[in-house]
């Protein structure tokens, strides 16, 4: 089930979704004794990390990971994992375990059964929350509309935590968590900036091919409730 939140504005929103995310990763410390939360990159989420980074939290029991990367190195600019330690690992938030996706094999193809073996024994799964963006494409994570291993990424039933990914629409290979992955978190947050990507989500909402916009698979899916934080900016 997916439901919407909408604010006056992003401060707002950021201050709301911070809340919950805090909220829920301290229940899971209480409950387990760690936290575990998967994150997206680009933009949006910028000012969201910023004002998680600085929350009072045991972040030293939370583990942090990506739902997607580019397969590029952690220095170069479009790495998620750059991203994540410029603005989310800091302040009271870097003493949290940080568990990348990409590693030295020279295309995620290869390299995704080691990040697979790695979140399988370093990250406690299901994740407590999961932070996902949505593409103007209608993508979420690196699943992709028209790629060719995205009926891989959807798979329900194919026991991969994660695949390689080449978008059709967007430069560079990608690795990304896997629908079943994605699915079997707690807590599933969709974070939008814009009125264009609110016409966006209504259009998956009207629709059922999710081939042609996988966010359908997160909206349509019974699984898991989805809660959307949507600002006009």
């Amino acid at each position: 089930m997916f439901t919407l939140n909408k604010y006056a504005n992003s401060q707002l929103l950021i201050e709301d979704l911070s809340a919950h995310i805090v909220r829920e990763l301290k229940q899971a410390i209480e409950q387990k004794g760690h936290a575990s939360l998967a994150v997206s990159g680009g933009n949006t989420p910028i000012p969201l990390f910023t004002l998680l980074s600085q929350q009072d939290l045991d972040w030293n029991q939370v583990f942090i990971t990506l739902v997607d990367d580019r397969w590029v190195d952690d220095t170069n600019d479009a790495s998620n994992e750059k991203l994540v330690m410029t603005y989310l690992l800091q302040n009271k938030a870097k003493l949290a375990n940080f568990i990348g996706l990409k590693n030295s094999c020279d295309n995620p193809f290869d390299g995704s059964a080691i990040t697979d073996e790695i979140l399988t024994t370093k990250m406690p799964l299901p994740f407590d929350v999961l932070i996902l963006g949505m593409g103007e494409d209608g993508h979420t994570a690196s699943l992709f509309p028209g790629a060719s291993n995205l009926a891989a990424g959807l798979d329900m039933k194919s026991g991969k935590k994660v695949v390689g990914m080449t978008p059709l629409t967007a430069p560079l290979d990608r690795i990304t968590l896997t629908l079943p992955t994605i699915l079997d978190s707690n807590n599933i947050y969709l974070h939008l900036i814009g009125q264009s990507k609110l016409n966006v989500l209504e259009q998956a909402k009207k629709g059922n091919n999710v081939t042609k916009m996988p966010i359908r698979a997160i909206l349509k899916q019974e699984k898991v409730n989805v809660l959307g934080f949507w600002t006009q900016a």
